[in-house]
């Protein structure tokens, strides 16, 4: 079996994006779209340069067809997706009101996806793969989802495989009593973690990014990566920290899939063994980029387009500690 830089899997489901800015029961035509946290990733990891696996529960229906078809167009390998007909596919609509006053509606419950089970993982399949890389999300779908994640845990551990991990909060999906208590237990397992500034602050109950990182990572052998929107990142390591200032945006048309891309273009840098704060560094570009952009996966770019944002820039400097 080829071995794959990463493997991901989760739910994605068709978007539904309005043509214009109005509320939704006022918008007649929409763009048919696909979105998932972990797609996008992989999707913006296989136009980096790198080999990406990605599968899920879809349902035996057009949406699902759609969904797989579009993610292997992209050539991420979704050799290990499965079909069900006991559950549709999921949608969601965006209402966007404004650039900057969006909201999303997701039809998600039962669908295909919750009903991965533990046994439906390909162990060699993880076991192949340089990193796995995990979302908060697929944990709250169902119990048997979150029983899915925690075996594939098991089997990178096994295996030394690193994981990466983005929580990806979705408080309508479960309580927030139990989103701490999972998403703590899935940051105690993974090597790299990727919370926003409000994710950490929940999980964590700290306040600041340097001391939500010394929680998440109490041995210091864990690199945590804490974004700031549009301010950038701050980084640590254990051996170093530091902030890494964010890319000019010159529109805001869509800000949704902007942590997807950031979290792809960190695990690029970690792949390529790049020092941490360039790797945070292409994330912020990366984020800067896909919002600016209608659509979650539309905007990522190919890693020319990186870079040359990259060369060009001269307001990204870092500050190590």
């Amino acid at each position: 079996m080829k071995q794959l830089d990463v493997v991901t899997f989760g739910e994605t489901m068709v978007l539904f994006n309005p043509e214009q800015m109005l509320p939704l029961e006022y918008n007649h035509k929409f763009f048919k779209q696909i979105g998932g946290a972990e797609s996008n990733v992989a999707i913006g990891l296989q136009r980096l340069g790198h080999t990406v696996g990605w599968f899920s529960k879809l349902g035996n229906d057009p949406f699902g067809r759609y969904v797989h078809n579009f993610v292997r167009g992209e050539g991420v390998d979704t050799t290990r997706c499965l079909f069900t007909d006991e559950a549709l596919t999921g949608i969601f609509f965006k209402e966007k009101k404004s650039a900057t006053n969006m909201q999303v509606y997701y039809y998600r419950k039962n669908s295909a996806a919750s009903l991965i089970t533990p046994d439906e993982i390909d162990e060699e399949y993880i076991a192949n793969a340089k990193m796995l890389h995990l979302t908060g999300i697929t944990p709250a779908l169902s119990e048997s989802s979150r029983q899915t994640v925690f075996r594939a845990i098991d089997i990178a551990k096994k295996h030394q495989v690193k994981i990466s991990f983005d929580p990806n909060i979705r408080f309508k999906l479960w309580s927030q009593e139990e989103a701490r208590e999972v998403l703590i237990q899935m940051a105690n397992e993974a090597d790299v973690i990727l919370p926003g500034l409000d994710e950490g602050q929940f999980i964590t109950g700290k306040t600041t990014p340097e001391e939500i990182a010394e929680f998440l990572s109490p041995q210091k052998d864990k690199i945590i990566i804490i974004k700031l929107g549009e301010k950038g990142a701050y980084y640590y390591t254990g051996v170093e920290q530091g902030y890494v200032k964010g890319f000019p945006v010159s529109e805001m048309v869509d800000p949704v899939g902007a942590g997807d891309g950031f979290a792809a273009g960190v695990i690029s840098g970690i792949l390529r063994n790049e020092p941490i704060n360039e790797a945070v560094r292409r994330g912020n570009a990366i984020g800067a980029i896909v919002v600016g952009a209608n659509g979650d996966v539309e905007g990522l770019p190919y890693r020319s387009e990186v870079e040359q944002l990259m060369q060009g820039d001269s307001n990204a400097q870092d500050v190590k500690r």
